[in-house]
């Protein structure tokens, strides 16, 4: 017998030296476990997620300070705890470390070196990584036999293979689109190849379907390439996941559900692992093709499914007054608690990027006011002393915190330590801001060096006319180089950087500069050569000229090598998209994450200014209303784009007649996230408003709207022009005037019919319940999951989900016949009907009148209350046009009186 019938089987591992390791038989299960995800309440964020649990401690074995106990030392604050529960079928769990696989030897039957078809098929809890790194999937490709291999790169589907198991030869195909989410959950990949089109070249065709049996739906059209091509049959293995062959690119982090590989497209299989039928810890097991697979640590063959992955917080050893029951409740939470806990801020995008560059000096001058001379973070290298420098003065980087001003006869000097060996390259970068062109020759920058060129002087000013003077001088003082390049656009009102380049070339040196706008194209430049060596900077010593009185200066930086660190940090990397700034920053921050995402439907930010690694996360996903949380399955965050709550199907259909929702579930009709009345301010930028003063949930007063409910929102993004959309966005959401229920309960002890879709629910997918009582409105109901909370028991387990309205994210669909009609501008009913009346009389009081077309019909109709479907209208006649319906499409059966609005049952509405 099954659950409930029999304990439910879960699972409680601790990490302990680095290896997951069963405590379940420690776990007071009659205690219950309490995990809560995600945001409650329509909080605007994500808590962290936590999970609590009583341990049986006999002997003080879980009492981190216990030196008695085995677990001494190898426990205590954070150490990794995980839950899991028996899902509906086996997998083989790639945990994306490496050398975690199955495998299968070399055969004959394996060296396909013509067309091929290989397909792969993974549960509900796969996820699609955009995170530009690569990804294997199922490969016979070795370094002595170079064959095929299927890899996932920022979300695409490659196929790559060699000609004759070289490098040389080596050909890759890509699929056109990225890979989505499915409704389903799982999800198949395949890709085919046909080595000989008959067109004169070579093809590959990439599909997605929900199962490895499809149907398939391709990712963009056939790839091609010129020629035909075969396939290296060589002799290495067939490896699922981490292929141990090219140790750069580990496997997939994914639940394998099966995999087929066929000798030809739709051929003979030839192998085909299926894991769904094979017993928990399977380590070897022969497939349907006469395969012999072997699974390898820390790949399992497993069938618990992941509730919670966390770290344990805190460990409260207790015992009862006779101190012979001896317990210790635990609290794990996710990553966010950790990451939360006295974060110091992050510095500014250009202290963060230049450090990567690897400089021989570097001093950011972000010193705070007051300070007098400016710190390097590059170890080894001195302050820049300076006099004159009025530091914090000028805050308007984006880039960069607040950098000083100069004054008349300012000076800076600083040593630049010698490179471990004589460079064949140098640069000097550093931003300026010089408000207009000195009328007077000025200094701006001045180094030593130990090449040919002794002294670098860098002057602007008026120099045979207005110009950027750049010279050198060798060790007797005689010019060496000497070249003025026009200074248009060297001054201005942004922001600029210089670059000054110098190459060894043979036996000439290669110099060039540059300048350009942080915010703009607007640029200049200059180069040439000269006969000599090219050295390395060694000191700046400076003093400013008088023209440049008021010049902003800072990240001076000096290289012995090409770097290219400034470009995009320099403006706060201003227009990334979300998923690229959080996948950046937890980058930088060796922070792990999955993102799910198409880059091109988010919306671009603004600047990344100095913040805390949470509160910048939280900033982006904001700006683009997705959902920054934690993974269910691993100790990492994931970010959801808000464009994915588009249009979603069900993930979970409730039945409420049917008994699958527990008690209680209340709809809440109150003022909650009503917002009539919205506000949104760019952060550095200007703002726009909108306001609803027509509909039932406008500002008007009561009975014709709500009252008032204003509110004030500043967010990160790139242009003023986006704010009209967002605060029209935001409008929308706050004035939806439908069904709302809070929380949707599920007893999985009374409905565990249910328990295979529960487990593959995320946080923002979509519930439908259906069977609705009449009394609370619509038959049906659609909500988006926005957290839960669980308790799982031996013999119990409650799932209570915390949920918004679907119906707002219910967004246009061009040529689409529900998604894609307009709304009318003002109409109602021109004469009261009874409750069965199927001819309405329709007046359009503003805007142009309902269409008559054939084509355009049917289209349903929201009239006070009741679902109506227009199955034929006439042209206006009378002020009125005559409509043919049918009644009470959604069980509301009622008279409709005269006046009454009538509105599009689903308009449509522009997505941001």
């Amino acid at each position: 017998m099954a659950f409930p019938h029999t304990p439910l089987g879960l699972g409680v591992d601790l990490q302990i030296d680095g290896i997951w390791t069963d405590i379940t038989a420690d776990v007071r299960l009659g205690d219950r476990i309490h995990i809560e995800r995600g945001r409650h309440d329509e909080a605007s964020r994500c808590d962290p997620a936590k999970c609590s649990m009583t341990l049986n401690n006999p002997n003080g074995k879980y009492s981190p300070r216990n030196a008695a106990s085995p677990l001494y030392g190898r426990i205590g604050r954070n150490t990794p705890l995980r839950v899991r529960v028996p899902g509906p079928t086996s997998y083989l769990d790639i945990t994306g470390a490496f050398g975690s696989r199955a495998s299968t030897p070399d055969a004959p039957a394996l060296r396909i070196a013509g067309d091929l078809d290989i397909r792969v098929e993974f549960d509900q809890l796969w996820h699609v990584p955009v995170d530009d790194k690569y990804y294997e999937i199922l490969a016979r490709y070795d370094t002595t036999g170079r064959s095929w291999r299927l890899h996932l790169g920022n979300g695409y589907v490659f196929l790559d293979w060699t000609e004759d198991g070289t490098n040389d030869t080596i050909r890759d195909l890509s699929s056109d689109w990225s890979i989505q989410p499915t409704p389903t959950g799982r999800l198949a990949v395949r890709a085919v190849l046909d080595v000989d089109n008959g067109a004169g070249g070579h093809s590959a065709r990439f599909y997605t379907g929900p199962s490895i049996s499809g149907p398939w739906t391709e990712l963009g059209g056939p790839v091609t390439a010129a020629g035909p091509t075969t396939v290296h049959p060589g002799a290495a293995p067939l490896v699922l996941g981490d292929n141990p062959a090219v140790p750069s690119v580990l496997g997939l982090p994914a639940h394998v559900l099966r995999a087929e590989v066929r000798n030809g497209i739709n051929g003979v299989v030839v192998a085909d692992p299926n894991f769904t039928v094979q017993p928990a810890g399977t380590t070897v097991f022969t497939d349907g093709a006469g395969r012999t697979w072997s699974v390898v640590a820390p790949a399992s063959v497993s069938n618990l499914v992941p509730r919670f992955v966390g770290e344990v917080a805190s460990w409260l050893p207790r015992r009862d007054v006779s101190g012979r029951d001896t317990y210790i409740p635990i609290q794990a939470a996710g990553i966010m608690r950790r990451l939360g806990q006295g974060a110091a801020p992050l510095q500014s995008t250009l202290r963060r990027y230049i450090p990567t560059g690897r400089p021989l000096a570097y001093w950011p001058m972000e010193d705070e006011r007051g300070a007098t001379q400016a710190a390097s973070p590059v170890l080894g290298v001195g302050p820049l002393e300076t006099s004159a420098v009025d530091f914090g003065a000028d805050s308007d980087l984006t880039g960069s915190s607040p950098l000083p001003t100069l004054r008349t006869g300012a000076r800076i000097r600083g040593a630049v330590p010698p490179p471990a060996a004589p460079p064949q390259t140098w640069q000097i970068h550093f931003v300026y801001r010089c408000t207009a062109a000195p009328t007077v020759t000025s200094r701006l920058l001045a180094w030593t060096s130990t090449g040919t060129v002794r002294t670098w002087i860098l002057d602007v000013g008026a120099l045979d006319g207005t110009a950027v003077h750049l010279y050198g001088l060798d060790a007797n003082g005689t010019t060496v180089m000497d070249h003025l390049a026009g200074n248009n656009l060297f001054a201005g009102p942004e922001w600029r950087q210089m670059i000054v380049y110098a190459t060894q070339n043979g036996g000439r040196v290669d110099w060039s500069m540059k300048w350009y706008a942080v915010s703009s194209e607007a640029n200049g430049n200059g180069s040439g050569s000269y006969v000599g060596s090219v050295g390395v900077p060694t000191e700046f010593d400076t003093q400013l000229g008088e023209g440049l009185n008021g010049l902003g200066l800072g990240h001076l930086a000096v290289f012995d090598h090409d770097a290219d660190v400034y470009n995009r940090a320099d403006n706060g990397w201003t227009g990334n998209r979300p998923t690229e700034r959080i996948g950046r920053l937890c980058s930088e921050e060796g922070v792990p994450v999955v993102i799910q995402g198409d880059v091109d439907s988010e919306v671009p930010l603004g600047a990344q200014r100095p913040g805390a690694l949470l509160a910048l996360l939280q900033e982006a996903a904001d700006s683009d209303h997705g959902i920054l949380a934690e993974r269910i399955d691993d100790l990492a965050l994931w970010y959801r784009a808000g464009h994915l709550a588009y249009n979603q199907l069900p993930r979970l259909v409730l039945d409420y007649g049917g008994g699958d929702v527990a008690p209680p579930l209340e709809p809440a009709d109150d003022d909650q996230g009503v917002r009539n009345d919205v506000t949104i301010t760019r952060s550095g930028g200007s703002s726009a408003r909108a306001v609803d003063t027509t509909s039932r949930m406008s500002t008007q007063p009561p009975p014709a709207g709500v009252g008032r409910y204003d509110e004030g929102v500043t967010l990160s993004l790139w242009r003023d022009e986006q704010l009209s959309d967002l605060a029209g966005w935001r409008l929308h959401l706050g004035t939806w005037d439908g069904p709302r229920y809070p929380s949707v309960h599920i007893d999985l002890a009374a409905a565990p019919h249910l328990i295979p879709t529960v487990l593959g629910l995320d946080l923002r997918d979509r519930i439908d319940i259906i069977g609705m009582p009449p009394e609370d409105g619509p038959a049906a109901v659609a909500l988006l999951a926005e957290g839960y909370t669980e308790t799982i028991g031996l013999y119990d387990w409650d799932v209570v989900f915390s949920c918004q309205p679907a119906g707002p994210w219910s967004v246009a669909v061009l040529e689409d016949p529900v998604l894609g009609r307009a709304d009318t501008a003002g109409s109602r009913l021109a004469v009261g009907a009874d409750a069965t009346a199927t001819t309405l009389s329709i007046a359009t009081t503003s805007g142009p009148s309902w269409t008559t077309s054939s084509a355009d019909l049917p289209f349903d109709v929201a009239i006070a209350g009741e679902r109506v479907t227009v199955t034929a209208i006439g042209a206006p006649s009378g002020g009125a046009q005559s409509a043919q319906v049918v009644r009470s499409v959604n069980g509301v059966v009622k008279a409709l009186p005269a006046g009454a609005d009538v509105r599009l049952w689903q308009p449509a509405i522009i997505s941001l």
